[in-house]
């Protein structure tokens, strides 16, 4: 049970590799970089987390017990990357849209095959 945050890293994260591979539409494409980009947060998140750890506010030891604290950094980290992530998403859904006014089509290879034709 232990290992059960990792594996649920590994299935999002062949989920949303297989999504972005495997799909030719451009909007699945951009929620399988979703699917990817959460398991990456899971990932960081949970190699952050120690059993028993505390926020890292310096306190008075009890009797004789050392307070053992969580490291904040990993978690800081991953805010700034969503947050970075949100704007990337809407970015990508920005020109996905201006793609689709152009070529009528988010499709790939619809897209692809406009292009050698022109």
């Amino acid at each position: 049970m232990g290992l059960f945050n990792y594996w649920t890293v590994i299935v999002l994260m062949m989920v949303g590799f297989y999504t972005v591979i495997a799909r030719n539409n451009l909007i699945k494409t951009m929620i399988g970089l979703g699917i990817f980009q959460v398991s990456v947060f899971m990932l960081y998140i949970s190699m952050g987390k120690i059993a028993d750890g505390t926020a890292p506010i310096r306190v008075q030891p009890s009797a004789g017990h050392e307070a053992i604290y969580s490291n904040p950094l990993p978690h800081v980290l991953i805010l700034t990357a969503i947050v970075v992530g949100v704007a990337t998403t809407a970015l990508g859904l920005a020109l996905i849209i201006r793609i689709r006014e152009a070529y009528g089509s988010i499709e790939e290879d619809e897209i692809l095959e406009m292009d050698r034709n022109s």
